[in-house]
């Protein structure tokens, strides 16, 4: 689902696979292909919401076209699934069905609009891509992460995001603003921690894309850091 006003760049490749040094990269990714795809990472309660917005209208002071997405959803199935995913009445489901619903929804928004953008020199905004099932189900429900790296790379059809921006915070405090009103928000607060671990392990594996801030900062504090970061990486 393109959300109007919106517009996102999104390269099939990332920072990771450049042979240059340093993160102003876009140089090097402009020869590559035309669009520039960019997630936003984190736990429960971290501001994406907030931040996607701020992401977009940076987008739009430069002129530059982009759109916003979310996962799981952005089109009518994948949205038929995130109803799936997060109703507390869905307890029982198996944590391989988890996995699989969440790379479902991923497969058909890469296929529907996500890349079909890219290809048309579009900006992607992504709240949430494969990142977060490796955090939330792999390193949460304890899953063999090679295999759930390997289906994430199969939904994704190859597709690596060039920025990903991880707004960190500590557990509580994340669970206290989002408030805990679905299945996966409702989880313990051991599996939450563990989640965080793995967002930050993923950080560490995956330097050049990562970028992590300090979401306990005011909304503008956080806003200026993604900034000087868009402005460092597209070299304005």
């Amino acid at each position: 689902m393109l959300s109007p006003g919106f517009s996102y760049i999104t390269p099939l490749v990332s920072f990771g696979d450049a042979p240059l040094k340093g993160r102003r990269l876009i140089g090097y990714y402009m020869k590559k292909k035309k669009g520039y795809f960019i997630t936003l990472e984190g736990i429960e309660g971290c501001g994406k919401s907030t931040q996607i917005c701020h992401v977009a209208r940076y987008f739009k002071r430069h002129k530059k076209p982009y759109i916003i997405v979310r996962e799981p959803g952005g089109t009518k199935i994948g949205e038929k699934i995130r109803e799936i995913l997060l109703d507390k009445k869905n307890n029982a489901m198996a944590h391989s069905a988890e996995v699989l619903l969440y790379c479902a929804a991923r497969a058909q928004i890469v296929h529907e609009v996500i890349a079909p953008a890219l290809k048309k020199g579009i900006t992607v905004i992504c709240d949430r891509f494969y990142d977060s099932t490796i955090a939330y189900q792999g390193y949460g429900l304890g899953m063999d992460l090679r295999r759930v790296q390997d289906l994430c790379a199969f939904a994704a059809d190859g597709l690596v995001p060039d920025i990903t921006l991880l707004l960190d915070l500590p557990v509580k405090t994340g669970l206290t603003r989002a408030g805990r009103t679905d299945r996966i928000e409702g989880r313990s607060l051991r599996y939450h921690e563990k989640v965080r671990k793995g967002f930050l392990a993923l950080a560490r594996a995956h330097k050049r894309r990562f970028f992590v801030i300090n979401a306990t900062q005011k909304i503008t504090a956080v806003k200026e850091r993604i900034e000087s970061i868009l402005d460092d990486a597209f070299g304005s």
